[in-house]
């Protein structure tokens, strides 16, 4: 039975599909003739989690986990394995009832009278995820290979080759089915898994593939080392790289959609000693969520910070390491400053998410469109806003603050490991000190920690000798301090977190700060005098969120070095 027209209109309701991309499939399904559910997945424009979980809330059926799929196959004998594997059903297990049965297409009628009449009890219908079930399916009938075995095994490759009969074999073995979808599907896993980065890494004996999800590398299943020149060469073709040179380093861009989102990847090779090793940064802009509470701001620090955005001018300034959110604050900040009544234009190496009405401005150095000669030509704009990618050099700096002293509101990031930090950085830099003083308004510094999930985090009672070292005491109003510690479930991949949040300080510059500066204090005296006047450390905003049940005292400790001074 093909899928109802009710269930395209129901993904539309819970905004996982477009009404447009619900009419380009249906076009498309007019040509094919295929069933428009299973198009919908083929084309990308859905998951098949979200698929699954729209035909189990239309049927009001319930949707199979992992873990309900059986550990020996039942009804072995009275229906053959190549039935069920070409009826995509598996069944889960006897009751009283009848039999339970896990199908991708619970609405298949052939299916389910086929299996009525095989066993002779009544068929009681579950939503499987088409992926999953493959698995358990392998697993239970098959020879135990993955998806990404099977794949693997259809793969040949061509010996004693010359270098260019090499690479013309390479370009079209990556160009073949089995490549193409042995890439897809290490895409699909990684944006399933919700990672921010693939990282493809050749060595001696072997291909590594490692996903970065929520800050941390997890190795994954990956294909075997003789196939590492055609998985990295089918990775360069879709991102426009020149795949014939394998000596010096090369960016490129894929976009893309994969699990019904649309994906923008950036891509980097590098050579190393076993061939090219390739990282894909993962940019979803479906899952960027700019709201500053999401983000982990506190209402003080929220309050704090939107004053110092509210100010006409000046330059408010975003630090941490690479991939600590920087970015994310800013363009939460620029939407929040993004009215009609403002010009706001941003230069960014890369931009990495297209935000409406904000004029941005990508760097090309190769064209000399630097991001100092960008501000140059950004100032004559008349603009409100500016937003800089990245203070990297004196020249940057020195035009941000002739910016910031001539009216404008001046955003941007600087790689330091804290808010105190970022002044003596710029004072290192050559930034004149009264110039410093008279322009710089805020420093935000954070650090992303993982977040507990919320399905299995476990509560403990916090030990009197912790509470006592950490102060813990001073974060809540109850006597007794509990905390939480990961365990691991489905909704978590079995690691105890899912999702990340900001721990960040914000130093607002005043009048007894300035004089410091003045004076070329050091960041230690500059963040001692920051907390006399209400500053929280990174490290405190930690604790009190570990305290507040969101993450754990060791993942809080795992990102800041930072030790917790005593106030004066």
């Amino acid at each position: 039975m093909p899928m109802s027209a009710d269930l395209g209109h129901l993904l539309v309701a819970q905004q996982k599909l477009t009404e447009a991309d619900l009419q380009r499939a249906r076009r498309v399904q007019e040509g094919s003739g295929e069933p428009l559910d299973i198009l919908l997945v083929k084309l990308g424009l859905v998951s098949e989690r979200d698929m699954a979980e729209a035909l189990a809330a239309q049927l009001q059926l319930p949707l199979v986990r992992p873990a309900d799929y059986p550990d020996t196959p039942v009804l072995d004998r009275e229906v053959s394995p190549r039935f069920f594997k070409d009826a995509r059903a598996i069944p889960l297990a006897e009751e009283a009832q009848g039999l339970v049965v896990a199908l991708a297409n619970p609405t298949d009628d052939y299916v389910l009278g086929a299996l009525r009449l095989a066993t002779g009890k009544t068929i009681l219908p579950r939503v499987a995820i088409p992926s999953e079930l493959e698995v358990a399916f392998e697993r239970l009938y098959g020879s135990g290979r993955s998806a990404m075995g099977q794949i693997v095994d259809s793969i040949g490759l061509a010996e004693d080759l010359t270098d260019e009969e090499q690479i013309q074999h390479l370009k079209d073995l990556a160009s073949e089915a089995p490549v193409i979808r042995l890439v897809n599907l290490m895409i699909a896993r990684a944006v399933e898994s919700r990672a921010s980065d693939i990282h493809i890494e050749p060595f001696e004996n072997r291909l590594k593939v490692r996903y970065r999800v929520d800050g941390v590398l997890r190795e994954v299943e990956s294909p075997p080392s003789r196939l590492s020149a055609a998985v990295i060469s089918r990775i360069k073709i879709m991102a426009k790289l020149n795949i014939a040179e394998r000596r010096l380093p090369q960016d490129g861009r894929i976009q893309l959609r994969a699990q019904g989102k649309e994906i923008d990847l950036r891509v980097s090779t590098v050579p190393t000693l076993w061939g090219e090793s390739v990282v894909m940064r993962i940019l979803d802009k479906a899952s960027v969520v700019l709201d500053f509470e999401v983000l982990g701001f506190s209402p003080t620090m929220l309050k704090r910070f939107r004053q110092v955005l509210d100010l006409p001018h000046g330059i408010l300034l975003v630090t941490g390491p690479t991939g600590s959110g920087k970015t994310t604050t800013l363009y939460t900040a620029l939407q929040t400053l993004n009215t009609p009544e403002r010009k706001i234009l941003t230069v960014e190496d890369p931009v990495e998410y297209q935000l409406e009405g904000i004029n941005q401005i990508q760097a090309k150095p190769q064209i000399n469109l630097t991001f100092a000669s960008a501000l140059r030509a950004i100032v004559r704009q008349d603009p409100d806003v500016i937003m800089i990618g990245e203070m990297r050099d004196l020249e940057t700096a020195g035009i941000a603050v002739q910016s910031a002293l001539t009216g404008h509101l001046v955003l941007s990031t600087l790689h330091t490991n804290d808010a105190a930090g970022s002044v003596t950085r710029l004072l290192d830099m050559g930034v004149d000190d009264y110039l410093l003083t008279s322009t710089i308004s805020g420093i935000l510094a954070q650090r992303l920690v993982r977040l507990l999930c919320r399905h299995c985090r476990q509560p403990y009672p916090a030990l009197p000798e912790l509470v006592a070292e950490l102060r813990l005491q001073r974060f809540s109003d109850s006597p007794a301090i509990t905390l939480y510690q990961p365990v691991g479930c489905e909704h978590c991949g079995g690691t105890g977190y899912r999702g990340r949040a900001a721990i960040m300080e914000f130093l607002v510059m005043s009048d007894a700060l300035r004089r410091l500066v003045l004076k070329h204090a050091d960041a230690g005296q500059l963040q001692a005098e920051a907390q006399r006047e209400g500053m929280d450390t990174m490290y405190e905003d930690g604790l009190r969120k570990a305290v507040a049940g969101l993450t754990t005292i060791e993942e809080v400790l795992r990102v800041t070095t930072q030790q917790e001074q005593d106030t004066v």
